[in-house]
C-alpha cells in the first residue's frame, strides 16, 4: 500500500468513497456528514491547498483525508484540554472505501500520517469526529488517541483527541 498526496486525477474515486461514506451515515442516523458536506469543493480545496491524502493499493484508493499542519482555528477554543501546546497535524473528511472497511485501513491511513508528521517534527496529532460516529471513536482509541474535549463548528460539536508523536 501507499500514502501519497492526491491528485486532481484521483477526484473521481474520492469522491465515490466520501458519497458511499455520507449515505451509509444517513442511513444510520449519524449527524456528521450530509448531502451539503462534505462537498467536491471541499475535497478540491483540500487538493488545492496540497492537503488531500490517499492510501492506495495499485491504482485504487482505499482511503482519503485532508491532512493538515496549519492548524485548526476551532481547536483554540476546546471545552476541555489539549494534551500539549504544540504544534500538531490534524486531519479532516477521513473516509475509507466501503469494501475495504474493518481490514485496517483507516488505522494505516492515521499511522501514516503520525509517520509524516513526526518525520516533520511534529509532535503532536489532532483529530476530531461526531459524538455517534462509533467506527471512527472505537479507530481513535485503538489507535491511542486521548479523548480532551468538545469543539464547536457552525454544524455542531464534535468530540475532540489528541495522541503525542
Amino acid at each position: 500500500m501507499t500514502f501519497r498526496q492526491a491528485q486532481l486525477t484521483d477526484l473521481n474515486q474520492i469522491l465515490t468513497i466520501i458519497d458511499a461514506a455520507v449515505a451509509r451515515m444517513l442511513r444510520e442516523g449519524k449527524q456528521q456528514w450530509d448531502e451539503t458536506y462534505p462537498a467536491m469543493s471541499d475535497i478540491l480545496r483540500d487538493l488545492t491547498l496540497q492537503q488531500g491524502y490517499v492510501l492506495t493499493s495499485g491504482r485504487k484508493i482505499l482511503a482519503y483525508g485532508a491532512v493538515v499542519f496549519s492548524g485548526e482555528p476551532a481547536y483554540d477554543d476546546l471545552d476541555g484540554e489539549w494534551l500539549s501546546d504544540s504544534p500538531y497535524v490534524v486531519v479532516h473528511r477521513l473516509a475509507v472505501a466501503q469494501e475495504e472497511q474493518q481490514r485496517g485501513v483507516g488505522g494505516l491511513f492515521l499511522r501514516s500520517v503520525e509517520h509524516m508528521a513526526a518525520a516533520n517534527g511534529i509532535g503532536s496529532f489532532r483529530i476530531d469526529t461526531n459524538f455517534d460516529n462509533n467506527a471512527m471513536l472505537r479507530l481513535l482509541e485503538k489507535e491511542g488517541f486521548e479523548y480532551c474535549g468538545d469543539i464547536r463548528y457552525d454544524r455542531g460539536s464534535r468530540r475532540a483527541f489528541e495522541k503525542l508523536i
